[in-house]
């Protein structure tokens, strides 16, 4: 009976490490697929020539002053997020890639030298610089979002985004300045911004009634703008207000600007009236001419940002408001940390949403979640974008297009991968989204034509 039972045991034994062996076997033959696929996608996605949405590139002009509305250099010391800091292992990276740095840090004397580096590259490629920088970064075409395109930044392979936060503040901002010390800052740029649009338009002052500025001024300008190639206009107004764009009745807009257009300083609720009045008709005009709108949506940057203001749930209405269906909206950067609030809008049929600056300070995984979460729902609505700026000398514009193009490929194709393991699309439906995101998306968007 003993031997019975030996054998019986024995016997189990065997059959338990025979299947073991092959569910060893099997997860390793999974892993290497997965391994496999994983780098597959990758490779497929480094080589995808992308339509970068959002971006500040510099002209090859050592003093270009356009580049920003509202720089944020203006500001002063501000906080920013460890990625983009001096000492961060992305330019270090960046620099290697573009310049051919061997160094293991970039100290006081390294930046020098990378800097007389960077230098003698501008110049060797003169003109030809802005279309480098898109090269070493894969992309094809980037928006550039700036008051004025400039030398070296010619179509088509960079288009215009304009800035114009400015026609929805004509009357003074004095007490709108004062809220807080960012916008004490910040409104006197803007302030200027409408002196120069009024001087493009030889206006030497104020239309008497709110009607004539709508049609002299704020129409004039996006028309102006769209002759001069514009593509989409671009508001950075949760840096100066709430997004809680309402709609208003023309007479109670008219009735502001009328009492206030000769002088006094508007109270913020009545000048809300105003601006959200105006805001509506330039979204209206934009779509009427064939321009997007362009709405920043990130909980920064600046020591005094209302986080709570750039929310994209507050711009519910305007994007139901049916009026306004023929305009397509794009929430630049996403909402940020209100990723969740963006995925709910982008059931509205009109709006999009774009990765750019998430790419600069998001880590490849923490942006990974966000895109899957996206690219599950509404996967032909997600763009790509770098945001890329001049954090300051030897850290130029084209270091951050680099790093965010690098950085949101490496989350693009680890969020894909996740969906293939997760039996939730094949492969090549993989292949299909990472060209739409990197691409299609917006060719399709702004009719660019591309292949």
């Amino acid at each position: 009976m003993k031997k019975l039972i030996t054998i019986i045991f024995l016997a189990r034994i065997t059959v338990y490490m025979s299947s073991c062996n092959q569910s060893r076997t099997a997860n390793e033959e999974t892993t290497s697929n997965q391994s496999t696929t994983d780098t597959e996608l990758a490779e497929f996605i480094n080589k995808i020539r992308a339509v970068d949405n959002h971006a500040h590139p510099n002209t090859i002009d050592p003093g270009d002053k356009g580049s920003d509305a509202l720089p944020l250099d203006g500001l002063g010391n501000i906080e920013l997020p460890a990625r983009v800091r001096s000492e961060s292992q992305t330019w270090l990276a960046a620099s290697r890639a573009l310049y051919g740095f061997t160094g293991d840090e970039l100290n006081q004397k390294a930046m020098k030298d990378l800097t007389d580096t960077i230098e003698n590259v501008k110049k060797q490629k003169g003109e030809k610089f802005p279309d480098w920088v898109l090269d070493q970064a894969g992309i094809e075409v980037m928006f550039g979002n700036r008051i004025t395109m400039g030398p070296g930044l010619f179509s088509p392979r960079f288009r215009w985004v304009s800035y114009d936060d400015a026609l929805l503040f004509p009357l003074s901002t004095k007490a709108e300045a004062a809220i807080t010390p960012d916008r004490e800052k910040l409104f006197p740029l803007e302030d200027q911004l409408l002196k120069k649009y009024l001087s493009d338009l030889n206006i030497s002052k104020l239309p008497a009634t709110l009607d004539e500025y709508m049609k002299q001024v704020v129409t004039a300008t996006l028309e102006t703008q769209k002759k001069g190639g514009c593509m989409a206009v671009k508001f950075e107004a949760a840096y100066l207000r709430s997004l809680d764009f309402e709609k208003v009745s023309l007479q109670s807009a008219s009735e502001v600007y009328a009492h206030y257009v000769n002088g006094g300083v508007p109270s913020h609720e009545n000048y809300k009236l105003l601006q959200d009045f105006i805001f509506h008709y330039i979204a209206g005009e934009a779509g009427r001419l064939g321009m997007a709108v362009h709405i920043h949506s990130f909980p920064g940057a600046g020591n005094y940002f209302v986080a709570a203001g750039c929310d994209p749930l507050l711009l519910e209405s305007v994007f139901n408001d049916p009026e306004l269906r023929h305009t397509k909206f794009v929430l630049i950067h996403g909402g940020g940390t209100f990723s969740k609030h963006t995925s709910a809008m982008l059931w509205k049929p009109n709006v999009y949403a774009d990765i750019s600056l998430l790419t600069q300070l998001w880590t490849p995984d923490q942006l990974a979640v966000v895109l899957r979460d996206w690219l599950s729902q509404f996967p032909e609505k997600i763009l790509f974008g770098t945001d890329a700026v001049s954090f300051g000398p030897g850290l130029g514009w084209e270091m951050s297009a680099w790093i965010a193009s690098t950085t949101g490929r490496q989350a693009l194709s680890i969020a894909l991968s996740g969906m293939i393991r997760s039996n939730e699309i094949s492969l090549d439906r993989a292949k299909e989204i990472a060209t739409m995101v990197m691409r299609t998306n917006a060719g399709n968007l702004y009719n660019l034509g591309l292949r």
